[in-house]
Order: C-alpha cells, then sequence, then structure tokens
C-alpha cells in the first residue's frame, strides 16, 4: 500500500505540473464532455490482463449525490481465474454475457470536477450488464486490474492500478458489503428479480480522502507525512 502511495502522488505530481488532471487524461482527444457518453470513446482495454475501464458522468437529475463523473472498472472473462464461476442470479441459474462480452464490474470510483478521487462504490448487476460473481471470487479478481497501455494517458493507467493497492481493504469490504445488500433487498422484494431492480443501483459506497488515507499509512509504517502532503498540495491547487 505504500508503494502504490508514491505512485498515486507521483501520477497527481506529474499531472498537476503539466496542468492536466485524471478527468482530463481520460478526456483526452475528446470535443467537450457529454453525460452519459464514455470516455474514452472506445473505452480502454488492456490484452494482457483483461482489465478494462472508462469514465463517465450522469445526468444531474440523475445522481444521488455529489458526483462529478466516475470511473467503472471491469475485468474481463479471459482475465478470470480459473475455478471461478458466476453466481446464479435467477431461477434459471446464472445470467452471464457471451464471449469477450462477459465483463464483471468490480468498483466505481467518484471524481471531482478538480479531478481527485472522493468515493468508492459498488454497482447492481443492471447498472453494467455484467455477469455477477459472488464478492470472495470478485476479490479474488483484484490483483489482476492491470492496466499497462498509452491509450488514453499512461499516467492515468498508472494510477488507476495503484488506486487498486491503495484502498484493497476499503474496497474489499465494499464488496462483501455488496452482496449483504443484495440478500437483504431479495429478502424485502421477493416478488422482484433484485439484479434487475431499477430502484436499487448503488449497493455499497464509501467517502475516501488520499491525504488522509496516506497520513494514515506514514502513521502505521512511523514514517513522515510528506506523500499525504503533497496530494494535499495538488488538491488544492
Amino acid at each position: 500500500m505504500a508503494d502504490a502511495a508514491i505512485d498515486v502522488v507521483d501520477c497527481l505530481r506529474d499531472l498537476n505540473e503539466s496542468g492536466s488532471n485524471l478527468v482530463m487524461e481520460a478526456l483526452r482527444g475528446s470535443d467537450g464532455f457529454t453525460e452519459w457518453a464514455h470516455y474514452p470513446s472506445n473505452e480502454v482495454h488492456d490484452p494482457g490482463s483483461h482489465a478494462h475501464y472508462y469514465l463517465h458522468a450522469h445526468s444531474p437529475d440523475d445522481r444521488d449525490r455529489s458526483d462529478y463523473a466516475h470511473f467503472h472498472t471491469f475485468i474481463g472473462p479471459k482475465g478470470i481465474p480459473s475455478g471461478i464461476r458466476p453466481a446464479a442470479t435467477n431461477r434459471q441459474g446464472p445470467r452471464q454475457a457471451v464471449g469477450d462480452e462477459g465483463m464483471t464490474h468490480l468498483i466505481a470510483i467518484s471524481m471531482t470536477p478538480t479531478g481527485m478521487p472522493e468515493r468508492l462504490f459498488t454497482t447492481n448487476r443492471w447498472v453494467t450488464a455484467e455477469t455477477w460473481y459472488r464478492a470472495p471470487d470478485v476479490i479474488a479478481m483484484l490483483d489482476g486490474f492491470v492496466v499497462n497501455v498509452e491509450h488514453p494517458s499512461h499516467i492515468l493507467n498508472r494510477w488507476l492500478t495503484a488506486m487498486f493497492v491503495l484502498f484493497r481493504p476499503q474496497i474489499e469490504c465494499l464488496l462483501l458489503e455488496r452482496d449483504r445488500v443484495i440478500e437483504r433487498w431479495r429478502i424485502l422484494h421477493p416478488e422482484e428479480d433484485v439484479f434487475e431492480d431499477r430502484r436499487l443501483d448503488i449497493a455499497s459506497s464509501i467517502d475516501i480522502s488520499l491525504h488522509q488515507h496516506i497520513e494514515w499509512i506514514d502513521s502505521a509504517l512511523e514514517g513522515g507525512s510528506a506523500a499525504a502532503e503533497e496530494v494535499h498540495d495538488v488538491a488544492t491547487h
């Protein structure tokens, strides 16, 4: 986690010095920023790890809370560890997309207008039409989220990869809570298919602060807080 913190800070510093930020990097080459569109337009796929992500924004009337834009992250079917099978989502068994379209959603990262991460959250199955796996199986996929391509920005891809390590405890907790929320909703609404119920979109979420989290890591390692202060400087400029 400490090594990942260094990567995250390095990426933020480099972008800040060049006059860019994480959201701007995802929008590189695009004409403006349109609600609901995916950025970059052809999304991002790593052919080696089968990691996949895109950035998009909802319309203001479709936001439960502040959210300028967010990254959705996935693992493709060829990147899933062997022996892991989709979970049953209805009486007929698993609802699984075919071939390369069978992406599995990992986590979403909500961003501020200044390009800083502010929240992590998980979604119900219908939100991304994903192939659904139980939380322990999704946790087993997290190490596989490595984006090592140049499109649209090597710095952005390096940052996203590091975030999965830096916030690994929070991500695991969110995935486990996601399953608990889904099960409670199923019990409370037995007449509905919980995985297609539009009333349930965000299953679990947590606010995050890079500054505070890195300070905690520094404290745990009995080190200084130079990295945390650098995050603070970037976030306030």
